[in-house]
């Protein structure tokens, strides 16, 4: 269940894939897909090989974009346009989450691992875009990606957050570390079967960072905005 008073957030930091739309979703198999390709192609690899390298430099770098930045001097733009080149028909409009931002006081932001122009695809595709007032994306980090610390801090100044009334969400907890050191309030969005790329595997044995959990978050959102 939602807290009764959130009264004291003034900004709603959100990432994108797998938060704001459902995880059940086949949207982001597409991108997993999509990067196995980029890489097979580049580097000439075979199938095993590129799932290997792929959740190797995943959980060595934070991003397999950035191991391929720093091992094989890939060009990041040629890597998000190709991954990012994916069918967001797929991704059903949503009503019940349009009418909740609307109702929800405070600034909202998109910070993602992503490319802007894929959270710009994704927003129109739900029907939400209108409720954000900025996008923070890996560019925009320095393709520094979450959870590194310094990436939070470029985030909550180029935007003029006060960490101390901001609440961000994330369905990989591990990124919401930095965010709870900094001051802001967490939500974990906890979806069983969760369609990674089969890269994640969460451990749960320390959520000490994450003050608030739920499995839906539209109706979280309810919760807290007071919609019946």
């Amino acid at each position: 269940m939602p807290p009764e008073n959130l009264s004291c957030i003034e900004s709603w930091v959100f990432d994108l894939d797998n938060t704001l739309y459902p995880a059940s979703s086949s949207l982001f198999p597409q991108i997993d897909v999509r990067m196995r390709g980029f890489i097979a192609e580049r580097l000439g690899l075979p199938p095993d090989e590129v799932r290997a390298l792929q959740k190797r430099y995943y959980h060595q770098f934070g991003t397999t974009l950035r191991g391929l930045m720093l091992i094989h001097a890939i060009e990041p733009e040629a890597f998000l346009s190709y991954v990012h080149d994916i069918d967001c028909t797929v991704l059903a409009a949503a009503p019940r989450l349009d009418a909740v931002l609307a109702r929800l006081p405070g600034r909202k932001l998109v910070f993602t691992n992503g490319s802007e122009r894929h959270a710009e695809n994704v927003l129109a595709r739900l029907g939400v875009a209108r409720h954000f007032e900025g996008i923070f994306d890996i560019k925009a980090a320095g393709f520094l990606p979450k959870p590194e610390p310094e990436t939070y801090r470029r985030m909550v100044e180029r935007h003029a957050i006060d960490p101390r009334g901001a609440l961000m969400v994330e369905d990989i907890h591990l990124n919401l570390v930095p965010a709870a050191a900094i001051g802001m309030t967490t939500l974990w969005v906890r979806e069983d079967g969760h369609p990674d790329s089969g890269m994640l595997k969460q451990d749960e044995t320390d959520l000490g960072h994450v003050h608030h959990i739920t499995a839906d978050l539209v109706g979280w959102l309810e919760g807290v905005s007071g919609v019946p």
